[in-house]
């Protein structure tokens, strides 16, 4: 290796350099040539390595510096580098780790797998125990002990929790609530492939609430790509065999209020894990949901609500069946957001259109719902038009991510 000397301004005799010693009192000595920094946190200097924190290098002057000996800092080991670390043995790598693809493909199975058996088990409680206020409140309730049980164990642990937070929180419950009661008012009344098919105008909704509220502008393509949507949302409200106005306004409610809570859940931004929030916003989504469950539905229940689905059922399905419901949601909802943190927005989109037609499909073969042909057609638009605007506005997002990482 070629060695590298400091040059302290010392004269050259028969083509030999020749060191000077420098003055006792010199605090400050220039280098004669700039130093060069290593990446791996070290310097060469005579050919050792060391670290920075050595020399003091102030690079705040156009020429290095070199401080005086009193003003060092304690000399610390340097990191290991690259040509160090060869012979040690790599670590070893998992399988789930090697192929991390089969992981991504585990959670959107089980996130399609438990939609649909939450959506088809959630219409049949219905078929006998009509009251969705009620059902709506096992929901959570079922999600919130399991987050309680969750943090017992320490899995996951549990967030602080501080009262700005909290009043960050209040507004995305709320709609949380409400949005999650009105669609299953719908779920109750009409069919659930009606039901998906309304709430595939959310998109329309978020655009809308995004121009006109946030201020946000939004691209021609977006709005072009939305045509599609409402156009098919229109053919199959007209022709839909189990349309009522009841489960149509409650379906387009739930659009309005997810569509403020996303706009909430944009103003309470946090560093708190998705799992953590999800749990508070369950929390306070049940105290909300509690008080009109009482009110609307509490006379109902008490008087023969109970004992019209126990006799028609019996005890234990009927518990076990509100059991079952409230698990799935809750784990369909927790895996929706745990595939988002594994993928590109992009996919996540597509991965959502599919899981809406997943659904429609399935419910019209398992309660064998018929359809006429304008509204199957008119429900293949809305679902394409979805499809049109996930895949440009992820693309926009992406966009948006590369300028500002440029």
């Amino acid at each position: 290796m070629e060695s590298r000397v400091l040059s302290y301004g010392a004269t050259a005799v028969a083509g030999i350099p020749r060191l000077a010693k420098p003055a006792a009192r010199l605090n400050t000595v220039a280098v004669s040539f700039p130093a060069r920094l290593n990446t791996d946190g070290g310097n060469l200097v005579c050919g050792r390595q060391l670290r920075p924190s050595l020399l003091n290098l102030d690079y705040s002057s156009a020429v290095p510096l070199v401080t005086s000996p009193a003003k060092r800092d304690v000399l610390k080991p340097c990191a290991a580098t690259t040509s160090d670390s060869t012979g040690d043995a790599a670590a070893p790598v998992g399988f789930l780790a090697k192929y991390p693809f089969l992981v991504t493909g585990f959670f959107f199975f089980m996130w399609y797998f438990l939609n649909v058996i939450f959506n088809i088990l959630n219409k049949k409680i219905y078929n006998y125990f009509p009251y969705p206020y009620f059902v709506s409140v096992i929901h959570l309730a079922v999600g919130v002990v399991y987050c309680l049980g969750s943090w017992s164990v320490g899995l996951p642990k549990r967030a602080p929790m501080d009262s700005n937070l909290l009043k960050l929180l209040i507004p995305v419950a709320v709609c949380h609530a409400l949005g999650h009661v009105t669609s299953n008012v719908s779920f109750a009344a009409v069919a659930v492939s009606f039901t998906h098919t309304i709430k595939a105008l959310e998109p329309f909704f978020n655009a809308a609430a995004s121009q006109f509220i946030l201020g946000q502008s939004i691209p021609i393509t977006l709005w072009l790509s939305l045509a599609p949507v409402v156009l098919g949302v229109s053919m199959a409200s007209l022709t839909e065999l189990s349309f009522n106005w009841l489960g149509f306004i409650s379906a387009m409610i739930s659009n309005i209020s997810f569509t403020y809570r996303s706009i909430y859940s944009k103003k309470a931004m946090t560093d708190m894990d998705s799992t953590n929030l999800y749990a508070y916003i369950s929390i306070i989504a049940l105290f909300v949901c509690i008080p009109p469950a009482i009110i609307l539905e509490g006379p109902q229940l008490l008087k023969h609500g109970f004992s019209d689905a126990i006799a028609k059922v019996g005890l234990t399905k009927f518990v076990t069946d509100l059991f079952w419901v409230g698990m799935f949601y809750h784990l369909y909802n927790q895996l929706a957001t745990n595939t988002l943190e594994r993928v590109a927005p992009l996919t996540h989109a597509v991965g959502n259109v599919l899981k809406r037609v997943f659904v429609i499909g399935f419910s019209i073969i398992i309660f064998g719902n018929k359809i006429s042909t304008q509204t199957a057609i008119g429900t293949s638009i809305a679902i394409a038009g979805v499809a049109i605007y996930s895949l440009i506005k992820a693309k926009i997002e992406e966009e948006k991510r590369n300028l500002k990482a440029a």
